[in-house]
């Protein structure tokens, strides 16, 4: 059940965070920053999934923490992303909400994983 949480959500924000890197590159023609958030963002779910057909509990665990530690990557680039004005206030507080509760999330899986 809480694997299919993390699946969905993961997808949904990967969804979203294409969304932010079209605009980030066709609207404000930004294209470093929008590139590595594209990337580590979208790699989320990407991780999740194969760690859905994990070999063994070390390759699920060590799939869930390629993704937490891409979540978190992710997180460092809305940061900044958001501290050079590239996305507002508004934008911020939506992909930073979804990224923390993904943090949250996959933190909890891993740590459940290892025990």
């Amino acid at each position: 059940m809480r694997q299919n949480v993390i699946k969905n959500k993961s997808f949904n924000f990967a969804v979203d965070i294409v969304g932010l890197y079209k605009n980030l590159a066709y609207d404000k023609k930004e294209y470093v920053m929008s590139r590595q958030v594209l990337k580590s963002g979208t790699s989320i779910g990407a991780n999740v999934r194969e760690a859905e057909f994990a070999q063994s509990k070390p390759d699920f665990i060590s799939k869930m923490s390629i993704s937490l530690k891409e979540a978190n990557e992710t997180d460092y680039w809305l940061d900044l992303l958001h501290e050079t004005k590239f996305i507002n206030e508004e934008e911020f507080k939506v992909f930073k909400s979804k990224s923390t509760e993904l943090i949250r999330l996959l933190v909890s899986i891993v740590k459940s994983a290892k025990q």
